[in-house]
């Protein structure tokens, strides 16, 4: 084992929003190399006191964009993945943990996968010790940004001594066409349970998974917002999980409402952004009020709580010209991450020596207090922001899924018509693909008497609908539209 060698920054931040609470405490970052190539080096941005402590040291691991890793309560490393493999707490590969993305695309980048969100990692809501990693690749290069096979692996951090290992590697969870990067996730409402959304090419179509004690189920198909083109760009939802942004190079951005229980997004919000960008990022405040889209030259803010999100937009930096160390490396805006201390940090969308950091995040306007390359690292950092969801989200209270119940959740699935809750109290969410025509929904009991009837609006994709007056038992929903029929079963206790 090689004798690391540690460079301190600390970063007196104080008052910090948030203290950090383990898990995704710590930030890894950085090329590969030792104190005698500084500055090159791998860097670690550890939160766990609350105040950043940032460090350079010997590291055999190097990170682009696509950087994922998780720790225990306590704040130490588990493991951590680049896109290429996966490291256990020492830093070497995990057991299994070679060989993640097969693709000649990655075969090209064996320091990290260039493209952000290429990878997230979810804990297992029926295991304490299993992980679930969700990750792809660049299937279609070098012409689009597109990813063919949504993976998945499994790692049981008890194995090998406590280090881990990959006990499933490269499950293929959906061969389609979809836009690289930008996986996300939010704990549903029961805060148990957890979405897991990407977006497919060339469609305004968004696939989300459902994953519980019972396994993984979906995808649940929604044709929402924008048509989107393969392009890179970023992804996120809101710190409550009530809220859901996107942002790409070509469409620009998109905000959405999101619903906890039903996965469903609602409300869409399309802003163009008018400035000639090569680099895009968003990320939310603490509070879930203010939303901050980052765009090369640019970063703008945004009231997502305001009746007119786009009148909201303010621009609270524009690029100083500062370079790191020297022309060409320009300090630009680039993706975003929300930090345990509460500030956003922002990378230069060049391996460069310095973060941005916005001090005052929930605050309006210019008193977020934005700070160009305000975040001095001892090492080059290639724009490697960790891909942390919320993991300290709880249940939704009021959310006709709060609660967790002793049997486990059953999703009964197509194509088609989805439905959730089930089973149910009587109170539940149909999900279906839009039509161009209304439809007539029927419900039917076990014995094939017609108990419920209403129209579906034309183009609509998701209906509430409220059965607590008839009693307990197995029902059969149908939608009929003109050209198209869809049912579902669902259980009301």
């Amino acid at each position: 084992m090689v004798k690391t060698l540690r460079i301190y920054l600390v970063l007196l931040v104080l008052p910090f929003t948030v203290l950090s609470q383990g898990i995704n405490n710590l930030w890894t970052m950085g090329y590969g190399g030792s104190q005698a190539t500084i500055p090159f080096g791998g860097i670690d941005m550890n939160f766990i006191s609350g105040s950043p402590v940032i460090s350079s040291f010997t590291r055999e691991m190097e990170f682009r964009r696509a950087v994922s890793n998780i720790c225990d309560s306590n704040g130490n490393l588990l493991f951590v993945t680049n896109g290429v493999y996966i490291a256990d707490a020492t830093g070497d590969t995990m057991q299994n943990g070679s060989g993640l993305n097969p693709s000649v695309y990655t075969s090209w980048y064996p320091d990290g996968l260039p493209p952000h969100q290429m990878n997230i990692i979810v804990p297992n809501p029926g295991n304490t010790n299993s992980y679930y990693l969700f990750h792809c690749t660049v299937d279609d290069p070098p012409g689009n940004l597109l990813t063919r096979y949504l993976y998945y692996s499994e790692i049981d951090i008890t194995a090998n001594g406590g280090l881990g290992a990959i006990t499933t590697k490269n499950q293929i969870l959906l061969n389609d066409t979809l836009n690289a990067g930008k996986l996300t996730a939010c704990k549903h409402a029961n805060g148990r349970d957890w979405w897991i959304i990407c977006h497919k090419g060339f469609t305004n179509i968004y696939l989300k998974f459902l994953l519980t004690p019972s396994g993984l189920f979906g995808p649940f198909i929604q044709s929402i917002g924008v048509v989107r083109a393969a392009d890179a760009g970023q992804a996120q939802f809101s710190p409550d999980g009530l809220k859901f942004a996107y942002y790409g190079l070509i469409e620009d951005l998109d905000i959405f409402s999101f619903d906890r229980c039903t996965g469903l997004l609602s409300n869409p919000v399309h802003v163009a952004i008018n400035d000639s960008s090569s680099g895009v990022g968003v990320s939310f405040s603490s509070n879930s009020k203010f939303l901050y889209v980052s765009s090369l030259r640019y970063v703008y803010q945004f009231d997502v709580s305001a009746p007119n999100i786009p009148a909201s937009q303010t621009t609270v930096a524009v690029w100083d010209g500062f370079y790191s160390p020297n022309p060409p490396l320009g300090t630009y805006f680039d993706i975003a991450q929300l930090a345990p201390d509460g500030k956003i940090y922002i990378s230069t969308g060049n391996g460069t020596l310095h973060l941005h950091v916005i001090n005052q995040p929930d605050s309006a306007g210019l008193a977020c207090d934005l700070v160009q390359h305000g975040v001095p690292l001892p090492a080059y950092n290639f724009n490697s922001l960790p891909n942390h969801p919320n993991y300290f989200l709880g249940a939704l209270a009021g959310s006709p899924c709060d609660t967790l119940t002793s049997l486990p959740t059953e999703l009964f699935f197509n194509q088609k018509l989805n439905v959730f809750p089930n089973p149910n109290y009587g109170y539940f969410t149909l999900g279906f693909i839009a039509q161009k025509e209304f439809g007539i929904l029927e419900i039917f009991d076990a014995l094939g008497r017609r108990v419920y009837s209403e129209k579906v609006a034309q183009w609509s994709q998701y209906k509430k609908v409220d059965i607590t007056n008839l009693p307990a038992g197995i029902y059969y929903c149908r939608i009929n539209w003109e050209e198209d029929v869809a049912s579902v079963k669902i259980v009301k206790e």
